[in-house]
């Protein structure tokens, strides 16, 4: 079984939110989508201090998927450096991480 991952992608409004959550689930990349309220995020960008309002994603994945999710992300993301962050999940319940894996083969 491959390794469950969080992936953590921040995006500019909900409507590109729900738009890459949908896209990941139908294409099987990732078992669920957590849509987080806004949080506002204060960042160096092009030498200089921006403050922006995103809206926060934890997708539930696997290694063995993450390469297609990087690259669906990066391609349907608006930012040109979108934040994509993939933290190994060491410990969970076992049939939570089983139904991970499942979800995330290929039909």
């Amino acid at each position: 079984m491959s390794e469950t991952l969080l992936v953590i992608v921040n995006c500019p409004d909900e409507e590109t939110a729900n738009a890459l959550a949908l896209a990941a689930i139908e294409a099987r990349l990732a078992a669920c989508v957590n849509i987080l309220p806004r949080v506002q995020s204060i960042y160096r960008w092009e030498g200089k201090i921006e403050s922006a309002t995103e809206i926060p994603l934890f997708f539930k994945s696997t290694a063995t998927s993450y390469p297609a999710l990087e690259a669906l992300l990066r391609e349907r993301h608006p930012y040109d450096v979108p934040e994509i962050i993939a933290l190994p999940i060491a410990h969970g319940l076992p049939a939570y991480l089983d139904w991970v894996g499942a979800e995330t083969c290929p039909a």
